[in-house]
C-alpha cells in the first residue's frame, strides 16, 4: 500500500495529513504558530517559526501512522496564499518577517497605481484587482523600505517566495526555488495568457525579476526531500497548490461549471471555468486552477472575507456561547431570524462589492429580538454573501450552478447548509472528508507520482457524505433575498 503526504500550511497553523491510496487517513499532526501584528493592518509571521510548525505536525503524523519509509510515495504542499518571504539563497534566512496576505500595508502603493490608471491593463493581463491581498506589492515594500534588501535582489542573492516556494525549498535542502502556477498566478506578476511572469508587471510595481522562482505545472515532480527530519532523502515532492486552488481539485470539481465553497475564517468560492480564462465583469477574480500533465484549467474566484470569524464574534464579542459549534442548536431554536439581517461585513465587503469601508450592519431589531434571532441572522448572513458570489460567477461564466461542493469548518453546520441550499435553490453536497484542501494537495501528489492514473481515478475515490436540497418557499425566499440587498446597500 503507497502513501502520500499532505502538507496543509494554513494562516494560524499547519497540518499535515498521511493517506493510502484508499484515502484513509492514516496519521494527521496539527502545529499553531505565533501571530505577529507590529503595527495597525499589518500582519506577519516568522518564516522559522513556519517551518518548525511544518516539522512538528510531520512528526506527529509520522508517529500515528507507523508506515514504512519505503511506502511514502510523495509529498504534496498547499499553502495559504500571498503570503510573501524573502530569503538569502546563500544562508536560507529569511531578510523579514512574511508578510501575511491579510496584511494591508501597501494600500497606498495599490491606490497610486489606480489613480495612475494602471488598474485595467492590470486585470486584463493578471485577472487581478489592485488590492493589497496580492504579493507582487509586498515585495516591492520590501525592496522599496531597505537598501541593502534591493541591492542583494538586483545581484540575484535573494529569493522570494509564497509558502508553498519556501517550503518546497527547505524540503529540497536548498536544491529547488519554484512555484506552482496557482500560486504564480496569485502574484499580479502572472501574465495569464502568456503563463509566464510578466517584466512589464515587474516594472510596473517595482519587482527585481531576478527574485522570482521557476513555474512548474501543479502536478509532477518538482524536487526531492534532502535533511527533512523523520523523512528519508529522495521522495518526490509531486504537488503543488494554493490552498483554495487546492480544495477545488480535492473536491474533485474537474468539469467547467463545477464549483465549491470553503467555509473557514472566511468564505472562499472558486468555479472551474475549462481550458480559457473568463475574465469577469462583476467584481471576480481571474485565476489559474491548476496545471497537471496534458491539462490547464482556469477558474473564477471570489471571497467574503468574513464567515466563521462571524460566529466567533457572537463567541468572543458578544458571549452568546463558549463554543462555535453551539451556535447551530442557538439558531435552530427558532424557526426563523424574525426579520432581523446580519451583514457580517467587519473588514469591509469582498467580492463582488469591493468595498473595503462597508461596515458590519444589523437590521430589523425589535423588541422581540432574542440571541437566537440574532444567531440564526448571522448564519444566514454567511450564506447570503455567497449568493452575491455566486449569481456573479454564474453570469460571468455563462453557466448555471447545479450543485455547490462544500468543506471547511463552518460547512459542518446542517443548519447553514440547508438555508444555503434554500436561498440558492442547488443542491448542497458535503464530502465525508471535509479536509479537502489537504485531500487536494494529496490528490495532485499522487498523481504526479503515478499514485492515482488519472482525474477519473481520482474522482472515483471522492466520496459524499449528506446532500442538502432546496426545501424553502421561492416566494419567502425572495423576500428574504431583497432584504439582504437593501441591507447590504447601507453598509
Amino acid at each position: 500500500m503507497r502513501h502520500v503526504i499532505a502538507i496543509d500550511q494554513g494562516t494560524t497553523g499547519s497540518t499535515v495529513l498521511i493517506l493510502d491510496e484508499t484515502l484513509r487517513l492514516v496519521g494527521r499532526g496539527y502545529r499553531e504558530f505565533a501571530q505577529h501584528y507590529p503595527q495597525p493592518g499589518w500582519v506577519e509571521h516568522e518564516p522559522e517559526e513556519i517551518w518548525a510548525s511544518v516539522q512538528d505536525a510531520l512528526g506527529q503524523a509520522l508517529t500515528q501512522a507507523a508506515v514504512p519509509a519505503g511506502s511514502i510515495a510523495a509529498i504534496g504542499i498547499t499553502n495559504q496564499r500571498e503570503t510573501t518571504v524573502v530569503w538569502d539563497r546563500k544562508t536560507g534566512k529569511a531578510v523579514h518577517r512574511a508578510i501575511v496576505w491579510q496584511d494591508r500595508r501597501t494600500a497606498d502603493t495599490c491606490a497610486k497605481l489606480k489613480a495612475a490608471g494602471h488598474e485595467a491593463n492590470v486585470r486584463a493581463r493578471t485577472g487581478l484587482t489592485l488590492d493589497p491581498y496580492f504579493s507582487g506589492t509586498k515585495i516591492a515594500w520590501l525592496l522599496r523600505n531597505d537598501a541593502a534588501v534591493a541591492t542583494a535582489a538586483h545581484h540575484g542573492e535573494l529569493a522570494f517566495g509564497t509558502i508553498d516556494s519556501y517550503l518546497l525549498w527547505r524540503l529540497t535542502g536548498g536544491a529547488v526555488h519554484a512555484t506552482d502556477v496557482t500560486n504564480a498566478s496569485r502574484t499580479l506578476l502572472f501574465d495569464l495568457h502568456t503563463r509566464a511572469w510578466s517584466d512589464e508587471l515587474c516594472a510596473l510595481i517595482g519587482v527585481e525579476p531576478k527574485l522570482l522562482p521557476t513555474v512548474v505545472p501543479s502536478a509532477g515532480t518538482c524536487g526531492t526531500t534532502r535533511g527533512v527530519p523523520g523523512l528519508p532523502d529522495g521522495i518526490a515532492i509531486a504537488g503543488l497548490a494554493g490552498d483554495q486552488q487546492s480544495a477545488l481539485f480535492g473536491q474533485a470539481c474537474f468539469e467547467p461549471g463545477l464549483a465549491k465553497c470553503t467555509y473557514g475564517t472566511g468564505a472562499f468560492i472558486l468555479m472551474n471555468t475549462g481550458e480559457r480564462p473568463v475574465m469577469s465583469h462583476r467584481g471576480l477574480l481571474t485565476t489559474v486552477a491548476w496545471q497537471i500533465p496534458g491539462e490547464f484549467t482556469y477558474a473564477l474566484e471570489g471571497s467574503a472575507f468574513i464567515a466563521g470569524a462571524a460566529v466567533q464574534w457572537l463567541r468572543d464579542g458578544l458571549g452568546f456561547f463558549s463554543s462555535a459549534k453551539e451556535v447551530e442548536a442557538l439558531a435552530a431554536s427558532v424557526p426563523d431570524s424574525g426579520g432581523v439581517v446580519v451583514v457580517p461585513a467587519f473588514t469591509g465587503l469582498g467580492a463582488p462589492h469591493w468595498r473595503p469601508d462597508a461596515r458590519g450592519l444589523i437590521t430589523g431589531l425589535t423588541r422581540g429580538t432574542t440571541r437566537a434571532h440574532l444567531a440564526r441572522a448571522t448564519l444566514e448572513g454567511i450564506a447570503l454573501q455567497n449568493v452575491d458570489i455566486l449569481r456573479a460567477m454564474e453570469a460571468d461564466s455563462m453557466r448555471h450552478l447545479t450543485t455547490l461542493r462544500v468543506d471547511g469548518g463552518a460547512a459542518a453546520n446542517d443548519l447553514l447548509m440547508q438555508f444555503q441550499s434554500d436561498v440558492l435553490g442547488v443542491e448542497i453536497s458535503r464530502p465525508e472528508l471535509v479536509e479537502t484542501t489537504a485531500l487536494g494537495a494529496a490528490f495532485l501528489a499522487g498523481l504526479g507520482a503515478g499514485v492515482w492514473q488519472d482525474k477519473g481515478a481520482i474522482a472515483r475515490t471522492w466520496r459524499e457524505e449528506r446532500r442538502f436540497k432546496p426545501s424553502a418557499d421561492r416566494a419567502a425566499v425572495d423576500a428574504h433575498l431583497a432584504r439582504w440587498a437593501a441591507a447590504v446597500a447601507k453598509a
